[in-house]
């Protein structure tokens, strides 16, 4: 029965969803009242289909709670002796009930927009439905046909396998693939509204006012799925580190390295009317990545811990990205006597230049990536032959691009815009170079001899100071303005320029991420050990004794964990447990690694062989310097984030004086 219905509203969704792109594109076109009421009905049909992929979604999760191993997603992914909670989020863990979800949040992002802008910005809304409904409409076709999560199952068998190991072994999976398909369906709202703009002919600064807020949120989304990847990485995978360079990372990355690109230049035509066609390309190409990384995990055509199995969707996914990319170029060609802008580059040094040059190097790091990727996949294709590209060439390309970009993210904001002065650089950047170069010094007295760490920790400190001394100097500013104390004026001054200020936080944050992840990556210490019960070894300050080996059973596996006793200097740390857990449907075991976290650096144990009797183990131990920053560092550009987003208290009054207006307007009428 649940089959039945929820593959009912797939189908309903599916017609509803091709209406609605229908009627909202015949909307686009037509004017007066016929206009209005073609945009409306497609409207409610853009909310329809949300009620019927949210009811999908309940049917989804009642099959999968009561184990109704009739339905086909269920029969492959469920099983009676998995955790609720695990039962739950395995509406992300396969193929089917992951379009499901991304189609569900697609709808819900399509309500928001439609409510959001409901009789608002009419020239562009029904094209922006027509965008959103024909996105939603590729979704639905791949869900009734050749990824129908709804699909029955005869005989139904007993129970099933549940879902992968790796995504019961943490519950970190509830947070990560949601917020990283938050990411990637958020932009589909700025490219909709990119092609409505292109299609109706208003190439203005509208359509970029309307998506500001849509791209920040997408962006911090992904930004945020990307960090909570490595965590779960650095927590389950147990070999010590939080990015290996996998083609499924690559995929999040890459669309993150455009939106960031974007999110800058944007600023550039906001303010001179330039770089009109770089930032519908970019926003263009962002969507597409997006797509590309669906169909990187989703065609079978790599192998990955993040990928889904083989599966038929690859030429899906090609034929819509070709339609998209072909699509979005026809526009942009025909619209292109409206995209000359009206200003020029006055100075070789200015904020204009700065934004350009950071947007090339971003882009240059995303094709990097994008080649390193595609590679292995094309060379495979062609020559039959299996290649592999590693850690070191992504390392290689990707360390002087994000050394360049650091310094970037520092100079770019505090450059005057149109020329910048010797004046203006020497007041901006003299007393922050001091800084950081006095940094690298006392870093290389320390200790730290190699080039790059020690240009990375010098570049750090010192865009740290170029925004440190900016939030003093407007601090200090209020306070002399208007007798208010520190904290009040601090709490004012990013009140009322919070886009400003709250990006200047999340560049605090990818500093602080940039020292972790050079700590972490060039100072890293490992040592792998046999120890009989009893012994103890010494890794750095820390001495690991092994006390026990014991096994037990839970509902979904059986586990075997070491308990070792850790000191520091002679000091009690606590135990630390390490786990070797043995699933049914899995032959080989999945290690948990027990970590030590602090500020300073984390001790991190990995279970390998053992003993049936439990007298002797092997034990991985690594000591990795200051990796506990990485995650704060994404606190804090989340923060910043959500700061930038708020609405400053003048984009608040200003949004008042208009409503006033439009109800005086109204009762006026």
């Amino acid at each position: 029965m649940i089959a039945d219905l929820g593959y009912t509203t797939v189908i309903l969704g599916l017609l509803l969803a091709a209406y609605g792109m229908g009627a909202a594109a015949l909307a686009t076109w037509w004017t007066g009242k016929r206009q209005e009421a073609l945009a409306q009905s497609a409207e409610r049909a853009g909310l329809a289909v949300f009620g019927l992929m949210t009811l999908a979604v309940l049917l989804m999760e009642v099959a999968l709670v009561t184990h109704d191993f009739s339905v086909g997603y269920v029969a492959r992914n469920g099983s009676r002796s998995t955790p609720l909670f695990y039962t739950i989020i395995s509406l992300w863990a396969s193929l089917e009930g992951s379009i499901l979800f991304w189609e569900w949040l697609l709808a819900l992002f399509t309500t928001l927009v439609i409510l959001t802008h409901w009789r608002r910005k009419r020239t562009l809304t029904p094209s922006v439905t027509a965008i959103l409904l024909g996105t939603s409409t590729f979704f639905l076709l791949v869900m009734a046909f050749p990824a129908n999560p709804f699909q029955k199952v005869f005989p139904v068998p007993a129970d099933g396998p549940g879902p992968n190991p790796l995504l019961q072994n943490h519950p970190i999976m509830a947070i990560h693939p949601p917020m990283l398909y938050l990411g990637y369906v958020g932009f589909t709202v700025p490219f909709a509204f990119a092609m409505s703009a292109l299609i109706t002919g208003r190439l203005g600064n509208e359509w970029l006012a309307a998506t500001r807020r849509w791209t920040l949120l997408a962006w911090t989304c992904l930004t945020t799925g990307i960090i909570l990847g490595g965590w779960w990485s650095y927590e389950v995978l147990g070999w010590g580190g939080y990015w290996a360079w996998d083609p499924v990372e690559n995929a999040s990355f890459m669309p993150w390295l455009t939106g960031t690109a974007y999110l800058h230049s944007v600023m550039i035509q906001e303010r001179r009317g330039m770089l009109k066609v770089w930032n519908l390309s970019l926003i263009v190409l962002t969507f597409a990545l997006t797509l590309f990384g669906t169909f990187l995990t989703r065609s079978g055509v790599i192998s990955s811990v993040h990928a889904f199995s083989d599966s038929s969707l690859g030429a899906f996914f090609l034929v819509f990205i070709g339609i998209v990319l072909i699509g979005a170029i026809s526009l942009l060609t025909y619209r292109s006597h409206l995209l000359k802008t009206r200003g020029d580059m006055e100075g070789l040094i200015s904020r204009e230049s700065a934004f350009l040059l950071n947007n090339l190097l971003l882009v240059a790091f995303t094709f990097t990536v994008f080649l390193g990727t595609i590679f292995p996949i094309l060379a495979e294709a062609v020559r039959g032959v299996k290649v592999s590209v590693g850690a070191p060439f992504f390392n290689q390309v990707s360390v002087p691009l994000s050394l360049l970009l650091l310094f970037l993210m520092g100079t770019g904001p505090m450059v005057a815009w149109r020329r910048a002065s010797l004046d203006n650089l020497r007041r901006n950047f003299l007393l922050p170079a001091i800084i950081g170069v006095v940094a690298g010094v006392i870093t290389f007295i320390l200790g730290v001899r190699r080039v790059y760490p020690l240009i990375a920790i010098s570049l750090s400190i010192f865009v740290l100071a170029i925004i440190v001394i900016e939030f003093i100097k407007g601090t200090r500013v209020r306070m002399r303005r208007g007798g208010e104390s520190f904290p009040t004026a601090l709490a004012t001054l990013i009140e009322r320029n919070t886009r400003r200020y709250g990006g200047f936080i999340v560049h605090i944050g990818v500093v602080i991420i940039a020292i972790a992840i050079t700590a972490s990556s060039a100072y890293k210490v490992e040592r792998e050990v046999t120890l009989n019960r009893g012994e103890s070894m010494q890794i750095g300050d820390y001495q690991v004794r092994f006390d026990n080996l014991e096994g037990y059973q839970e509902p979904h596996r059986f586990v075997v964990r070491a308990t070792l006793q850790v000191r520091k200097a002679g000091e009690p740390v606590g135990l630390l447990q390490p786990r070797m857990n043995f699933y049914q449907n899995q032959r080989d075991p999945i290690g948990s690694p027990a970590v030590h976290y602090s500020l300073k650096e984390d001790l991190y144990l990995v279970l390998g062989t053992f003993d049936q009797q439990g007298q002797w183990i092997t034990v991985t131990a690594m000591i990795s310097p200051l990796i506990t920053w990485l995650w704060i560092g994404g606190g804090v550009i989340l923060c910043g984030a959500i700061i930038a987003a708020w609405p400053s208290r003048r984009q608040r009054e200003l949004q008042l004086r208009k409503s006033e207006q439009e109800r005086n307007l109204v009762e006026v009428g």
